[in-house]
Parts: C-alpha cells; structure tokens; sequence
C-alpha cells in the first residue's frame, strides 16, 4: 500500500490527539477495490503516540512516486467547499486547481453520502479530510478524477477511508 496522506487531529478538531494516516493499493492494473472503506483496498489508521515530523523519503531503493509533496493549511472563509477554491484563488491569485482539500467540516460528496460507520461500535465517523488528486502528475493521488475522504471514530480511535469519482 501507498501512502497518501497524514493529519493532526488536532488540526480539525483542538481537543483532539493523534495522526490520522491513509494508505492506498496501487496494485496494477488496480485490482483492488480502494473506494471502499471495508473491502481492504485502502487503510486509514489513528497513531495515538506523539507526533513525529515527516521526513524525507531515502534516496535508495524503490519508490512508486518521482517526488513528494507538503500541503500548507490556510483558513478560507466560504460558505461550503465548493466555494472555497474562487475565494482562496482571490486572495492570493494562485490558480483554483492549487486547493487539495478540506480539514474538517462537512464533506462535499461527489456522489451519495457514504460516511461509514465504524466497526467496533457502530456509530458513524466523524469527517477529517477531503482530498483532492492534486495537480501534479508526479505527485497526484489517483482518485479515477474525484475526491478521496477519511473519517475517523472518536471513541474507538479507528479509523476509515473512501473515494469518490
């Protein structure tokens, strides 16, 4: 499995301690099932230990990407997500495809609402992050065009990964 991504929970909600982490299968020619969250193509995990700094990937050995990347956060204030990307692009006159995603909030379902429920307990998650493909090639997630979306269970600490397209 690859790995994608990686966020405080602290970042989306303050009280919150922990890494959520999200791996995909890049299986090729891509047999796994990674938009489901139960059906073993993708994982998402919750580290309750303290939280180490990313590091840079070795120099040696066998890597799936040619180079990596680093998101900044930055607080936009739009009504909804998909409003999100025209105003951060007014404020700093970068392009709209820059915007990888959403911390927190509501999902802006591609599709129908798929929030799982988690394993243990039953109850549905919580939403962390939205992701989307990026705009590099080098470094894009490959979401077949759409959004990837993790979700996390508060009393369980378990944790769940999905995409859309």
């Amino acid at each position: 499995m690859q790995f994608l991504a990686q966020v405080d929970l602290a970042d989306v909600e303050p009280d919150s301690v922990g890494l959520l982490s999200v791996f995909m299968c890049q299986n090729d020619p891509g047999l796994c099932d990674e938009w489901d969250p139960g059906a073993g193509g993708n994982r998402a995990f919750i580290f309750l230990t303290d939280i180490a700094p990313t590091h840079t990937p070795p120099g040696d050995g066998i890597t799936l990407l040619d180079a990596t990347c680093a998101v900044e956060f930055e607080d936009i204030d739009a009504e909804n997500y998909l409003d999100a990307p025209e105003h951060w692009h007014q404020r700093s006159g970068r392009p709209q495809r820059e915007v990888l995603g959403q911390l927190g909030g509501q999902p802006a379902w591609l599709q129908n609402d798929e929030t799982p429920t988690c394993g243990t307990c039953a109850v549905s998650m919580a939403f962390v992050v939205q992701l989307e493909e990026g705009h590099d090639h080098r470094t894009s997630i490959n979401f077949g065009g759409g959004c990837g979306y993790a979700f996390y269970c508060r009393g369980c600490a378990t944790a769940a990964f999905l995409w859309q397209c």
